[in-house]
């Protein structure tokens, strides 16, 4: 069985935050959050590591950690670019936002001939989440039309930032702790001791268990998730980009939404209780940047993660 990569999605702009806060440091050795969750892969076994980032960034890119950890894992970049689209289609004119979280993954084809874990470029996950999705993927394969998925579900309570809204997919499982659906709650905001989301722009506010499980974009798939990505790409533009060509994003868990209702794939949803980290807003950063220096005081971490 071949051992997981690790594919890092870092092509998003960062609207909210401003700059590329993919390398922007987060402690006084100046380590990115990149850093923590390349060292938990490798802790966990992983070897290889591929960037998807926009072609025009690259080299920030291996300036702030491609070049460093090189020494420690197989390197290796792919590029998310606009004009990426199937035959018979173009970039609606004034488009600049990447196609989304699928259409990030497919930029891998060629590149991934395996299973693979994805996640957040600025998101801090936690050790935990990074060994039971190794252990997943090298005990798991897909079976006879069934593709055997898994995701990293965490307790909404433990995601959520004092300083605006996140997304977030609202996962509900099944008796057997599979996934058996999940809801793309893009305005979620904590509400006293617990949270709420709208979907009109706050007018109106539904609250929602600090408990639920949600989504970080921590998946887990075999590189039957590549062809399917592909292959529904172009209905989703056909669709889409009549109603909103400047913004429509292809989602990830869309598609693995189709597949589950098709009865072609399963996802466990292996659970962590790790609190997770990630710098949405400016604001955050003196709250990440504490964090990790509370998490390297009780020796989770070393000062220098690569020395």
């Amino acid at each position: 069985m071949k051992k997981p990569v690790l594919v890092v999605m870092a092509a998003g702009m960062g609207s909210r935050y401003g700059g590329l806060k993919q390398i922007d440091p987060v402690d006084k050795e100046g380590h990115i959050i990149m850093d923590f969750s390349i060292f938990d892969a490798v802790k966990a076994g992983f070897e290889k590591v591929v960037f998807i980032i926009k072609k025009e960034n690259e080299q920030d890119f291996r300036a702030a950690i491609g070049d460093r950890l090189s020494e420690k894992i197989k390197v290796s970049y792919v590029f998310q670019e606009l004009t990426n689209l199937p035959e018979g289609y173009v970039v609606p004119e004034g488009r600049v936002k990447p196609w989304g979280t699928g259409h990030a993954i497919m930029s891998c084809m060629g590149e991934i001939d395996g299973p693979f874990v994805v996640i957040n470029a600025d998101d801090f996950y936690g050790s935990h989440a990074f060994q039971v999705a190794y252990d997943y993927l090298t005990t798991h394969q897909d079976e006879e039309g069934i593709y055997r998925y898994m995701m990293v579900g965490y307790r909404l309570e433990n995601t959520l930032t004092d300083n605006g809204h996140v997304a977030r997919g609202v996962c509900e499982m099944d008796a057997q702790g599979y996934l058996a659906d999940i809801h793309e709650r893009t305005h979620i905001e904590k509400r006293g001791n617990g949270a709420a989301y709208t979907e009109d722009e706050g007018k109106t506010w539904i609250p929602i268990s600090g408990d639920a499980t949600v989504s970080m974009n921590m998946w887990g798939f075999s590189e039957s998730i590549l062809g399917e990505l592909q292959s529904r790409f172009s209905a989703f533009l056909e669709e889409n980009l009549k109603k909103n060509p400047l913004k429509c994003e292809y989602f990830l868990p869309f598609v693995v939404d189709e597949l589950l209702k098709e009865g072609r794939a399963t996802v466990a949803v292996e659970k962590s209780q790790d609190k997770w980290f990630g710098v949405t807003y400016k604001e955050d950063k003196p709250m990440v940047m504490a964090a990790i220096q509370n998490l390297k005081d009780q020796g989770v971490y070393p000062a220098h993660l690569w020395k």
